[in-house]
């Protein structure tokens, strides 16, 4: 663990999958054809403490989806990547808009589209229903699925190596 922490040290942008990540990777249709999608409010708040501590998030998904822009937009993620199938380009033009090196970059995936970044990113990080091959060539595995509280896990992870997690907590306690 205490490798993982030194990375995570070094996180200056969180990228995240959506579909399997943010939500439990479930599409759901109604007979107009609309999507709908599940997003669970504690990876939410996570993404905004981070966000708060000064490390960057975004997105980048194969998908296209309002619903995801809509969340996103809620959360203040200003870097949405949606209909990518290329994600090691649309990786590189966020190191480049947010001049941060590969190192500095922790990508969270649950599928094999999501490789290339790990191999890529200087922190991999696989939620635990991911494909086996993703968790294989993960740094690290959350201990909650996808859509379940994983990137909170990962929130959480990154705070507390950058030692922003209970200074955080703490200004919930004031009175």
């Amino acid at each position: 663990m205490h490798e993982i922490l030194e990375k995570a040290k070094l996180v200056r942008l969180v990228i995240f999958d959506v579909d399997g990540v943010l939500t439990d990777g479930k599409l759901i249709f109604d007979e107009s054809g609309r999507e709908y999608k599940c997003f669970n409010t504690k990876d939410g708040h996570g993404i905004k403490m981070l966000r708060n501590s000064g490390v960057e998030t975004a997105v980048i998904s194969g998908r296209k989806s309002r619903a995801v822009s809509l969340r996103m937009s809620s959360l203040g993620v200003q870097h949405v990547l949606q209909g990518r199938d290329d994600k090691r380009a649309a990786f590189d033009e966020l190191c480049a808009a947010l001049s941060v090196s590969p190192g500095q970059v922790a990508c969270v995936g649950d599928d094999l589209p999501d490789l290339p970044l790990f191999i890529r990113a200087g922190l991999a990080i696989a939620v635990a229903d991911a494909h086996i091959a993703v968790r294989q060539r993960a740094d690290w595995c959350t201990s909650l699925p996808g859509g379940c509280g994983a990137a909170r896990e990962v929130c959480d992870l990154v705070m507390q190596a950058q030692q922003t997690l209970e200074p955080s907590i703490s200004a919930y306690l004031t009175v």
